[in-house]
C-alpha cells in the first residue's frame, strides 16, 4: 500500500524532478526523516449493509472510498491530494458527482486547487459551491492576497420523463478572481464572479419545465476600518445580474446607467438586476463587547456562485455581552428586527422580532450551568388583491388581517459532577427545553392556535478509571401540545462502553426502549439494539464495526424491522 502511494507521490513530481534517474532499489530512501521527499496521509473505507421489511429506497449494499495524502518536496513544496469515491445513487445523474478527487498543491504562500474543489470570495458572489476545474490562492505577503477560479459548477444532465426527482440541467462554467489587501487598521477588497450555461449541452426542454440557461456576472467591493483602539467597523456592498434566459437577444437601448450592464453584459429584456449591502459595528472596552449589524438583500437576489440565497430581507441586529462574578459567569445578548417585502409587490408583508439571552455559570470545577431563552414575534400584514382594486383613497384598506405570531424558547443545562477519585467518577447531567408558540389574530388567542414542545433528559454515568468502562443510564420524556390535541413520547436508554487490550480495542452497546401515545392513544413502541467495536492495529490501522437492528411496532401494520451493519477500516501512514 504505501509504495503505491509513493509511486502515486512520484507522478506528481515537476517534470525537472522526474527527469531524473530514479534507482528503484533505493526508492524507499527518499522517503522518510531525513530525505527530500515525505509523505503522509490517510486512507478510509467502508461498507453498509441493510436489510429490513422496509427497505425504503435504501440500497442494500453502499460502500465509500475516501482518503488524502500530503507530497512534501525538501520540506518547501506540498502536494496535497485528496479523493471521495461511493456507489451511492449510482443508478441515478446528478448535476454534481458525488465522486470527487482534487489536488492542493501548496509553495510559500502559493495554494493551488485542482479537481472537485471549491472556493467562497463572498456570500453574495462565489460561496463554496463545487465546481470541477481549478483555483489558486496566493498570499506570498501578509498584506496582499489574490485568489482566481475557473471550472465547470454543473454537468448537464438531459431531461428523463420516468425520473422526474432529478430535474434537467445546462453545463455550467464559472470563473472569477478575487483581490485583498489587509493592514493592521484597515482592509479592502473586491471580488468578480461570472457563470454561464451552455444551451446546446442538452436537448430541447418541455416549455412546461419553465428551465432555460442562465448567464450571471456578479462583484462585491468590501472594507474594514479600526479608526481607534476596540473599534471594528465593516462594510460590504454587491451588484449582480442574472439573464434569465441566455437565449433572449432582444436589448434594451436605454440601460438606465446599471454599471452590470453597460460594462460586463448587455442589459437584455430577461436581465435582473439586484443589489446587496452588510455593514456591521463592533466596540470592546474593559471586557464588554458591543455590535451593530444592518444587511438589506433586493428582493430575487440570486448568485450561480451559491446553492441556495436568503433574499427580500432587511435585517437589524444588536448585540452585547458582558462577564460578571468575577469571569465565573458571562451574559449575551442579541436582539434583531427583520422584514421583507422591501419592494412592496407581494400580497403580505412579514415583519420579526428576535431576542435571545445566553447565560452561562461556572463557579467551580463540578458545576456548569447555562441558560438560553429566545423570543421570535412574527407579524404579517395580510392585504386582498380586491382591496388593492376596489379602494378609492391611498389609505383605505391599507390592512385587511393582522396576524402575530410569538414563539418562545427556553434551554436549561446543568451538569455536576458527584464524585471523582482515582477509581471511579459519577456525572449527573440534566437537559431541559420549552418551545412555547401561539397565534394571534386581530390580538386574540384562539382555541387550538397555540403549541407547546416540552422535552426532558436525565442521564447518569459512572466512570471505572482503572478498568476503562463506563456506563450511562438515562430517561428521555418529550410531551408535546399541539392546538386540541396532546402528544407524549417515553423512554430508557441503557450503555455500555470499555477500552480493551491496552486501550488497542474499544466495544461498546446500547439498548434503548420508546413508547408514543397520542391524545392517549397508542402510537407506536420501538426499540434499539446498537453494538460496535474497534481495533488499533499498529498505530496505524484501524478496525471499525457496528451494527443496528431497529424494532417497531406501529397499530394497524404490525411489526417492522431494520437491520443496519457498517464495517470500517482506516490506515494513516
Amino acid at each position: 500500500m504505501k509504495y503505491l502511494l509513493y509511486c502515486l507521490g512520484l507522478l506528481l513530481l515537476p517534470p525537472a524532478l522526474r527527469a531524473q534517474q530514479v534507482d528503484l532499489a533505493n526508492l524507499k530512501g527518499m522517503f522518510g526523516k531525513g530525505a527530500p521527499l515525505k509523505v503522509n496521509g490517510g486512507l478510509n473505507a467502508s461498507t453498509i449493509f441493510h436489510n429490513g421489511s422496509e427497505m425504503s429506497g435504501r440500497q442494500p449494499f453502499t460502500w465509500y472510498l475516501n482518503g488524502n495524502m500530503n507530497l512534501n518536496i525538501y520540506s518547501q513544496v506540498n502536494l496535497p491530494f485528496s479523493f471521495n469515491l461511493t456507489n451511492a445513487g449510482i443508478n441515478y445523474t446528478y448535476p454534481t458527482t458525488p465522486n470527487r478527487l482534487s489536488l492542493h498543491p501548496t509553495y510559500k504562500g502559493i495554494t493551488g486547487h485542482i479537481g472537485d474543489v471549491a472556493m467562497t470570495f463572498s456570500p453574495y458572489t462565489l460561496n463554496g459551491i463545487q465546481f470541477r476545474g481549478i483555483g489558486v490562492d496566493v498570499a506570498t505577503t501578509n498584506e496582499w492576497s489574490v485568489s482566481a477560479m475557473y471550472g465547470r459548477l454543473s454537468r448537464a444532465v438531459a431531461y428523463d420523463s420516468t425520473n422526474r426527482n432529478v430535474l434537467p440541467t445546462f453545463q455550467r462554467i464559472g470563473y472569477g478572481t478575487k483581490l485583498t489587501l489587509n493592514e493592521e487598521n484597515y482592509g479592502l477588497g473586491f471580488s468578480i464572479f461570472a457563470a454561464k450555461d451552455d444551451p446546446s449541452s442538452i436537448p430541447a426542454l418541455p416549455d412546461s419545465l419553465y428551465i432555460s440557461p442562465k448567464k450571471n456576472v456578479t462583484f462585491s467591493i468590501n472594507g474594514m476600518l479600526r479608526p481607534s483602539k476596540g473599534l471594528e467597523l465593516s462594510l460590504e456592498y454587491a451588484n449582480s445580474a442574472v439573464q434569465m434566459d441566455k437565449r433572449d437577444f432582444n436589448i434594451v437601448k436605454e440601460q438606465g446607467g446599471n454599471l452590470l450592464g453597460s460594462v460586463f453584459m448587455y442589459d437584455h429584456k430577461s436581465t435582473l438586476f439586484y443589489k446587496a449591502i452588510k455593514a456591521g459595528m463592533n466596540y470592546t472596552f474593559f471586557k464588554s463587547t458591543i455590535g451593530l449589524g444592518y444587511e438589506r438583500i433586493d428582493p430575487g437576489y440570486q448568485t450561480l456562485g451559491a446553492y441556495y440565497f436568503n433574499n427580500d430581507l432587511e435585517n437589524i441586529t444588536v448585540n452585547f455581552s458582558q462577564p460578571f462574578l468575577k469571569n465565573k459567569a458571562n451574559v449575551s445578548v442579541n436582539v434583531g428586527y427583520q422584514r421583507d417585502d422591501l419592494a412592496h409587490t407581494k400580497s403580505g408583508q412579514t415583519s420579526r422580532m428576535v431576542s435571545s439571552i445566553n447565560m452561562n455559570y461556572n463557579p467551580g470545577d463540578r458545576l456548569n450551568m447555562s441558560l438560553t431563552y429566545s423570543n421570535f414575534q412574527t407579524y404579517m400584514n395580510m392585504r386582498s388583491q380586491f382591496d388593492l382594486i376596489n379602494q378609492t383613497t391611498p389609505i383605505q384598506n391599507l390592512d385587511t388581517l393582522n396576524f402575530k405570531q410569538i414563539s418562545q424558547n427556553t434551554t436549561l443545562n446543568v451538569n455536576y459532577i458527584l464524585k471523582t477519585d482515582k477509581r471511579k467518577s459519577q456525572n449527573l447531567n440534566m437537559n431541559f427545553s420549552l418551545q412555547d408558540a401561539a397565534d394571534l389574530r386581530e390580538g386574540v388567542l384562539h382555541k387550538g392556535d397555540g403549541s407547546r414542545f416540552y422535552n426532558g433528559n436525565l442521564a447518569y454515568s459512572l466512570m471505572f478509571i482503572p478498568a476503562q468502562l463506563n456506563v450511562t443510564a438515562a430517561f428521555n420524556l418529550s410531551y408535546n401540545t399541539i392546538g386540541r390535541d396532546d402528544y407524549l413520547t417515553w423512554g430508557p436508554t441503557a450503555a455500555v462502553n470499555s477500552r480493551l487490550f491496552n486501550k488497542k480495542m474499544t466495544a461498546g452497546g446500547s439498548v434503548s426502549y420508546n413508547a408514543s401515545t397520542a391524545s392517549g392513544v397508542q402510537q407506536g413502541k420501538v426499540l434499539n439494539l446498537r453494538a460496535n467495536a474497534g481495533y488499533r492495529v499498529q498505530k496505524k490501522h484501524n478496525l471499525n464495526l457496528s451494527a443496528i437492528q431497529q424494532l417497531r411496532w406501529v397499530p394497524l401494520k404490525g411489526t417492522v424491522n431494520d437491520q443496519t451493519v457498517t464495517l470500517g477500516y482506516n490506515y494513516n501512514f
